[in-house]
């Protein structure tokens, strides 16, 4: 009991430290979880400590909650990629939450096949298939937690600029997901003024191959029609991607201002991957969420995650493969 607070005190300590270095870090969501699943030890043995049928039925409980929540999970996820592919384009992004929920019943149904085969070779497929995906379904879970935890977290620095990342025209129109990151982006501004502050506005984006002009004239125009004043706007008409977002706007506020401070708005969902590429690219700033549709959000969710996954492919890899041939060498 005193080892699990104790080690929950450490990793907490360690996640304020790296927290307070930089926010801007996903490893600070490992520390967090770390410090919650031993501060949830302790708890647990503290019970059993005080009254130990008590301490019993929770372990129980906890232990139950697990196949529940996967199976709610599963059906949740089925559930919106259903509603993804009526209300958005067909196209692999939007497919996630469908694919996933699908693969974890996939998985459940493959267990229950190899319990009834019990040919060794599908329990060391079933084995790896078990770490590997634990793994991830601990990275993601820190990813969840930690997302959370700093987009509910207001910076009360003076800015001097608020960067408004694209997302995407529909011809020359501002689609609603967009809209939201400029409504957010005005309310950030007009908050700046009340405090006799004067920030200016970049909108990022450049013309994509469906669009009748650059993202970020049609974002300055949506401000100006909703009384941004437009000499408080500066347009960035050349990126395409998010990393040129942040790093084309970072050369622009450099030349403008050399010792600049910013606040760059994006929709809630792509709040921490923009703070983690923010912090590669050597922003001085951070990141503000704006509303996203409900049944957009865990699609949306799951695209962030593997994208950070993918940005680092050794390490998650190499962590891959230790894993899978741990539990191979179980079934030699």
């Amino acid at each position: 009991m005193v080892i699990c607070f104790g080690a929950a005190a450490f990793w907490f300590l360690i996640f304020g430290v790296s927290f307070l270095r930089d926010r801007r870090l996903f490893k600070n969501g490992i520390f967090l979880v770390l410090s919650l699943m031993f501060a949830v030890l302790g708890v647990v043995f503290t019970v059993a400590k005080i009254n130990q049928t008590a301490g019993s039925w929770l372990i129980v409980a906890i232990l139950a909650a697990i196949p529940v929540t996967i199976a709610v999970l599963a059906i949740f996820l089925v559930v919106n990629g259903v509603t993804m592919l009526r209300r958005e384009r067909r196209r692999l992004s939007n497919l996630l939450s469908l694919l996933v929920g699908l693969g974890l019943i996939g998985f459940v149904v493959f267990s229950v096949l190899v319990q009834t085969i019990g040919w060794e070779p599908l329990a060391a497929v079933r084995s790896v298939l078990l770490g590997v995906l634990t793994y991830i379904s601990f990275l993601f879970f820190c990813f969840l937690v930690y997302a959370f935890v700093y987009s509910r977290i207001r910076s009360s620095r003076k800015v001097d600029f608020v960067v408004v990342l694209g997302s995407g025209l529909i011809g020359s129109r501002v689609p609603r997901l967009l809209a939201s990151r400029l409504d957010r982006a005005q309310q950030v501004y007009e908050r700046a003024l009340r405090k006799g502050r004067s920030p200016r506005i970049i909108t990022s984006g450049g013309q994509g191959p469906n669009e009748d002009l650059p993202e970020s004239h049609a974002m300055a125009a949506y401000l100006v029609e909703r009384g941004v004043p437009d000499d408080q706007i500066l347009r960035e008409d050349k990126s395409t991607t998010t990393w040129e977002n942040l790093t084309f706007s970072r050369d622009l506020m450099v030349q403008l201002r050399p010792e600049y401070r910013c606040l760059i708005v994006t929709n809630n969902f792509h709040a921490f991957r923009a703070a983690l590429t923010a912090r590669k690219a050597k922003i001085n700033g951070q990141v503000v969420g704006s509303p996203t549709a409900a049944y957009y959000w865990p699609t949306a969710t799951i695209r962030e995650f593997v994208a950070i996954l993918v940005s680092h492919p050794y390490i998650n890899g190499g962590i891959c493969l230790l894993i899978a041939a741990g539990a191979i060498l179980q079934h030699v």
